[in-house]
């Protein structure tokens, strides 16, 4: 069984934005996929475990974006 979470990134403007965050996210341990919706900045992450919100906001940072509150 696999979970998600749902995060709204802002910042991302472009199709390489989309990129650095789904690649960004996508080398935390246990994540299974990462879908972008770049026009709402959400953020679907899948994993077979829970995946912290704090470690995604955290890789999303390494991306140079933010998790909106």
């Amino acid at each position: 069984m696999s979970t998600a979470i749902t995060v709204t990134v802002t910042g991302m403007t472009c199709g390489g934005c989309a990129n650095r965050v789904r690649d960004g996210i996508g080398l935390l341990s246990g994540v299974d996929g990462v879908t972008v919706d770049l026009p709402s900045g959400q953020v679907t992450v899948e994993s077979a475990a829970a995946i912290e919100r704090d470690a995604i906001a955290a890789a999303v940072d390494r991306a140079g974006y933010a998790v909106a509150d």
